[in-house]
């Protein structure tokens, strides 16, 4: 059995829903997020962190093992039916052999049934993951927990609904639409302001509910030992950003703020890191050994101020949203190279998206036929908008990243190669049922 790490911190995982990089302290001055934009000047804040997947299962469930949707068996939405391969092992089941306890309170969307998870607690069953009522609900935990000195360190994750479309008024006051910030990948109209203003009344309540549960998280762990962690699922509610492979789909907010007796000064870093850097991360803080089977790199050298790879590459993928719609990146630093395994539209909208403000006022351009290859040059267009596959002067990178993705494809076994995995069966009381009764089994002749 492995030894527990003498100096092993306190962890809280932070998670939030389709919040992508809205956030002030990643360049949109009118977001309302004064509480995380305060929490990051005292963090590492990572400006070119990616999940592996730009929807909320796969994206979740690739955060919390550590590898790629399509190994570890969450494809599509877990109230779809994906669930976990027998053999995947979770973060929690990862840190407790290493002395750690682990606490769910709030969202999770890995499986219908969160006790299966991994964690040696999970509170709040049966309530909607509101942020408000889940940072209450983890402050009655936090301040119910014992000092430290009394317990075993602790993984603590919680997660929130906040900001999932929809965005009624009535939950969410808008803002004015003639002070939103509209990225250069959405129309500038009416209507798309008029979705993002409510969309900012939604992250304000998110930004209202983080500052109550990060006061609470200071005045019961301590943080000279305590590492917090800030993030979400994959990008935000928009067309061309969630449930694609683009920057704004797969871009997300990470923000990392380090045991304080680690000395780690506040900064930015633009190394292109993933969502499945976390379980490599927590193991390493935690004292454990790398595992062959995860994807990621600690990130813990960057957060005591090194460099990482200047060269390496990331491999998002999508398989099932509301239907199968397979498609693999290749990203890095300078380019992003997008393949598309079956013919379809240039953007293909979820339900959300189909009803939003937004789509009223876009037009029909998206429904043109998607190419099968698409790159971009991250250099000279940091929002994707021009697919450079065709222009002659980029044959030799197409190429190259098509090459390593064929690669990558074959390594991992992906099903997209033949045609996608199966859709699981639905769920039902006869999967988790228990044993009949000795004499009721039909084999019992009595």
């Amino acid at each position: 059995m492995p030894e527990q790490k003498a100096d092993a911190p306190d962890v809280v995982l932070v998670h939030g829903h389709d919040l992508g990089r809205w956030l002030s302290v990643y360049g949109m001055p009118h977001v309302p997020s004064p509480n995380l934009a305060a929490f990051a000047e005292s963090a590492v804040v990572f400006d070119n962190a990616h999940a592996a997947a730009p929807l909320c299962s796969p994206a979740r469930a690739a955060l919390f093992t550590g590898i790629s949707p399509h190994r570890n068996g969450v494809e599509g939405l877990a109230h779809h039916g994906w669930r976990y391969r027998h053999d995947v092992v979770t973060a929690p089941e990862r840190l407790r052999p290493l002395g750690y306890h682990s606490v769910l309170i709030g969202l999770q969307h890995e499986h219908a049934d969160p006790t299966v998870l991994g964690f040696d607690e999970v509170g709040g069953l049966g309530f909607l993951p509101r942020a408000h009522q889940v940072a209450d609900a983890a402050a009655g935990w936090l301040r119910a927990c014992p000092d430290r000195a009394e317990r075993k360190p602790l993984f603590l994750t919680v997660g929130v609904w906040e900001v999932h479309r929809p965005w009624p008024a009535e939950d969410y006051v808008p803002a004015d639409p003639a002070q939103v910030d509209v990225p250069d990948f959405l129309s500038d109209n009416e209507h798309t302001r008029e979705d993002i203003a409510a969309f900012h009344g939604s992250i304000r309540q998110l930004d209202d509910a983080m500052g109550a549960l990060l006061r609470t998280i200071d005045a019961t762990l301590d943080p000279e030992t305590t590492m917090v962690i800030f993030t979400t699922d994959h990008g935000a509610a928009f067309p061309r950003a969630k449930s694609t492979l683009y920057d704004a789909g797969t871009g997300v907010t990470l923000l990392v703020r380090p045991p304080r007796s680690w000395a780690v000064a506040p900064r930015r870093v633009t190394d292109v890191v993933s969502h499945l850097d976390l379980v490599p991360t927590l193991l390493d803080v935690a004292g454990g050994a790398p595992a062959p089977e995860l994807e990621g790199t600690s990130l813990v050298p960057l957060l005591h101020g090194g460099t990482g790879d200047p060269d390496r590459v990331l491999y998002p993928g999508k398989s099932y949203h509301d239907s199968y719609d397979p498609m693999r990146a290749v990203r890095s630093r300078e380019f992003t190279y997008i393949r598309n395994f079956r013919p379809g539209p240039l953007l293909t909208l979820s339900l959300d998206l189909e009803s939003s403000p937004t789509r009223r006022g876009m037009g029909d351009a998206h429904l043109a036929p998607r190419p099968a290859e698409e790159l971009y040059d991250r250099r000279k267009d940091p929002d994707e908008l021009t697919n450079v596959a065709g222009d002659p002067a980029y044959a030799d990178v197409l190429a190259q990243y098509a090459h390593l993705l064929d690669e990558r494809l074959v390594a991992t076994d992906d099903p997209v190669l033949t045609g996608g995995s199966p859709v699981p069966g639905p769920r039902s009381r006869e999967v988790d049922a228990l044993p009949l009764l000795p004499h009721l089994r039909p084999e019992d002749p009595s």
